[in-house]
């Protein structure tokens, strides 16, 4: 963690453009912004375009530099190109999911590219689950346990649906990571495959949630 890969960089700068693009045009953030009508009117390249937005310096800022922290572990396992593979199915699914659960919503929007930072980290924690992450950066957590929980605090704000933070994206982005790392490093099986069943779990319990309209 912490060196800044070309790769890295390169994904870093389309989305400091893009959303530095959008901080200054209005129309072009409402283009292409993840906009629940506008899909369903045929605008479905919102569902990839939306991930590389994000509301203020703050959001972008606070993305970007999870990205930085979690990108090497996945590119020095797999190597760069299955990065970008789990980068980008990440941000798709991660708004798949959004859609799947919104799109009833005409008036739903979303921006950010939270869906694919979080499966970039969460491939990471699949890959190295001894490593131990700073919890609101001070408090030591090992890898597993932020990710096993952080799902499960997911699941309690898509129930709840009482903030502006896009849970659906981020459970949608990190299920992507996850899947993504056993189809390209199938030797998480063998190596790590505690975490493959524990990471496992609060994905199962959304699946059975929302079959039984819980959620």
């Amino acid at each position: 963690m912490g060196d800044l890969n070309l790769v890295t960089l390169a994904v870093i700068a389309v989305n400091v453009i893009i959303s530095f693009k959008g901080f200054s045009d209005r129309a072009f953030f409402n283009k292409y912004k993840f906009n629940v009508a506008d899909i369903k009117r045929g605008s479905k390249f919102q569902i990839f375009t939306s991930g590389f937005l994000h509301v203020d310096t703050g959001h972008l800022f606070v993305n970007m530099l999870t990205l930085y922290f979690f990108a090497n572990v996945v590119i020095y396992a797999l190597g760069s190109p299955a990065f970008l593979i789990v980068y980008i199915g990440s941000l798709l699914l991660g708004n798949l999911l959004s859609f799947y659960f919104h799109k009833n919503d005409p008036n739903y929007t979303a921006v950010g590219a939270s869906g694919a930072v979080m499966g970039i980290l969460y491939s990471s924690i699949l890959l190295q689950p001894d490593m131990t992450l700073g919890l609101f950066f001070i408090i030591p957590v090992p890898a597993y346990v932020f990710g096993i929980g952080y799902l499960f605090y997911t699941i309690y704000g898509m129930k709840r649906r009482t903030d502006n933070i896009g849970h659906d994206a981020h459970f949608g982005g990190a299920t992507g990571g996850y899947l993504l790392t056993m189809v390209l490093a199938p030797w998480v099986f063998e190596s790590h495959l505690l975490m493959v069943v524990l990471l496992a779990i609060p994905i199962v319990i959304l699946f059975l949630l929302q079959r039984t309209g819980y959620i």
